[in-house]
């Protein structure tokens, strides 16, 4: 629960939830199979209790779903990560500090972080992309690493941000759009969500305007800085025509 009257996001009460019993668990495993069977692609996310789902269900979850012929998308970090890497899924996001804390890097090195995430994909991942606070997003498909950056905009709350981000994604992978197409679309919902109290939230057609400004481009070395201007990214695009 949180009282947002006066603009910010306070906290007021928090209840992580008890552990599911065997028996729920083995319905809540039938049920969400079953749902997942039935769609173009599925998102498995963590819980907000690290008590309530064992790490193992993503595992078992990912290498289920993904027989079934459904790309399976993971926003997870630990010891889930590494149980869904084990059953191989078609996408992981995650973000520079979930690496750090995780230890798979000792710092916000761009060459540090495009070591772990070839690492996440030689352990089961196709496609990794994770998200660095103010620096551009990075983005691991196939052997090429990618630089996506998008325009600064004046934040009014981060939160929902890299939700805003997987979704969109998420969603243009599901409707057959590659993933170049994909992480602009996800980019722009990202950055649209830091302008707003909601969370995950956005207009679509702002989000198409904002596709326009979103840059993805090879990665050269030395990738040191944020967020740039509308100019900049013209610029930028025009290089890379």
């Amino acid at each position: 629960m949180h009282d947002r009257r006066g603009g910010e996001r306070i906290k007021i009460v928090e209840s992580g939830g008890e552990p599911i019993s065997r028996h729920d668990l083995d319905e809540l495993y039938g049920l969400t199979l079953g749902e997942a069977l039935a769609s173009d692609l599925v998102i498995l996310s963590g819980p907000h209790s690290e008590d309530v789902l064992p790490p193992d269900v993503y595992r078992r979850l990912a290498a289920d779903i993904t027989t079934g012929g459904v790309p399976v998308a993971v926003d997870l970090a630990g010891e889930r990560l590494a149980a869904s890497l084990d059953g191989g899924v078609a996408l992981v996001k995650v973000s520079h500090e979930e690496l750090l804390a995780d230890g798979r890097i000792t710092d916000n090195d761009t060459d540090q972080i495009a070591d772990a995430m070839r690492a996440i994909r030689n352990q089961g991942a196709d496609t990794v992309i994770v998200t660095r606070s103010n620096l551009p997003l990075l983005l691991l498909a196939g052997d090429q690493l990618r630089v996506v950056t998008t325009p600064t905009m004046e934040v009014t709350d981060t939160t929902g941000a890299g939700d805003s981000l997987m979704a969109g994604v998420s969603a243009a992978l599901a409707r057959g759009e590659s993933i170049e197409e994909a992480i602009v679309l996800g980019a722009a919902a990202g950055a649209l969500n830091v302008t707003r109290h909601g969370l995950g939230t956005g207009d679509p057609d702002t989000i198409d305007k904002l596709r326009e400004l979103v840059v993805v481009r090879d990665y050269e070395g030395d990738e040191t800085t944020g967020s740039v201007s509308p100019t900049q990214l013209a610029d930028m695009a025009k290089e890379t025509e």
